[in-house]
Formats: C-alpha cells, sequence, structure tokens
C-alpha cells in the first residue's frame, strides 16, 4: 500500500457506479469523499484496467503530496524533449547489415517496422493489451455478473457481436468503461 502508482489516468467506481476519472488529483478527491461517506470505491488505471492500490490515510493534501512525482537526477539518453528514448536491442548480424542498408538506416527502418505492425494490429481489432485491460477491469467489477464467463470467451474470441449482446444487461457504467478500454490507444474501435 502506498506504493507510487505512474502518473496517468484513472477511473474510480463505487460498486458498478462510476464516480470519478481522470488525473491522480481528480481521482483523489472523488476516493476521499466515498471514503468519508463509507461507502468503499476501486481505483482503476485508465488504460491497463489494472486496480491502484492508494494510501488515504490523512487528509486530501497530505494525501495528493504522498502521490507527487519524484523528480528524476538520471541522465536520459536519447532525445527526451521530442519523446525519444534511447534503449538497446539485439539482433544478429544480418539484421544490422539490413537496417544499416535501409533509406535513413537503423532507427528510421525499425520507427517504420514499428508504425506498420501497429497499423495492421489496429486494422485487425482491438490490441492484446486493450483485450487483457477489459478483462482485468471486467474480473474485479463484473466477475459475479450474469454470463460472465460467456462474456470473457467472447473477448479473448473477439466476437464483439456475441460480447455486446452479453454485456448489455451490466450496468452503464461498466459497460461504457469495458467500451472505453477497448477503445483505448486505438485509431479504430470494435465493430457494434
Amino acid at each position: 500500500m502506498g506504493e507510487r502508482p505512474e502518473i496517468g489516468d484513472f477511473v474510480v467506481f463505487a460498486g458498478t457506479q462510476r464516480i470519478g476519472a481522470g488525473p491522480l488529483a481528480a481521482v483523489l478527491a472523488a476516493l476521499k469523499q466515498a471514503e468519508e461517506q463509507g461507502s468503499g470505491a476501486t481505483v482503476f488505471d485508465a488504460t491497463t484496467g489494472a486496480v491502484i492500490d492508494l494510501d488515504l490515510r490523512g487528509p486530501l493534501d497530505d494525501v495528493a503530496a504522498r502521490y507527487q512525482p519524484k523528480p528524476s537526477t538520471e541522465v536520459k539518453r536519447g532525445r527526451p524533449k521530442l519523446g525519444v528514448t534511447a534503449r538497446e536491442v539485439t539482433l544478429l548480424p544480418r539484421h544490422w547489415e539490413w537496417l544499416g542498408a535501409q533509406s535513413g538506416g537503423a532507427s528510421v527502418a525499425l520507427r517504420k517496422l514499428v508504425e506498420a505492425a501497429r497499423k495492421a494490429d489496429s486494422v485487425d481489432g482491438p490490441t492484446r493489451a486493450q483485450v487483457e485491460a477489459v478483462y482485468r477491469f471486467m474480473v474485479v467489477i463484473a466477475g459475479d455478473m450474469v454470463q460472465f464467463e460467456e462474456a470473457s470467451r467472447s473477448l479473448f474470441a473477439h466476437d464483439w457481436t456475441r460480447w455486446e449482446e452479453l454485456i448489455r444487461p451490466w450496468p452503464t457504467d461498466v459497460q461504457d468503461q469495458l467500451r472505453r478500454y477497448l477503445a483505448a490507444n486505438s485509431d479504430r474501435t470494435h465493430d457494434e
């Protein structure tokens, strides 16, 4: 408890009702309010669907201060201002030869390959990460709801028509959040 979460967007549910979403500060306010009213709430990462455990002891200002990002003292390689991070890649000599022969060099060729693969993934439907985020959220929020098992099977089979049919009786906030996870970081949503 109290482990520093990655800074990003979060979603708060009290039971099956969405009571907050957004950056950590907004989520903390919704959580503290739910705690003061005596109702339990669960925080989810808005991208991964993972449950985030926050230490809510003390006044809101103390809780917010506890989760402020620590300034980084490490020297970053690459071009951090542009969002470019240098990392190590291990390839066979023939791979390096091919990359080096490409127009623009190895970095440009790798970026083009990654972008082409990302586009191909988005054409085929949600990525594995999106499906896993939906499932993580479903297990916590909808694990005891009608047709949960069948909805899980449809999710992993990418049978979106059946999946939509199975989640239709679930609370609206839950359905909406499931669809948000499927659409996250994607240029296209699933077929409805």
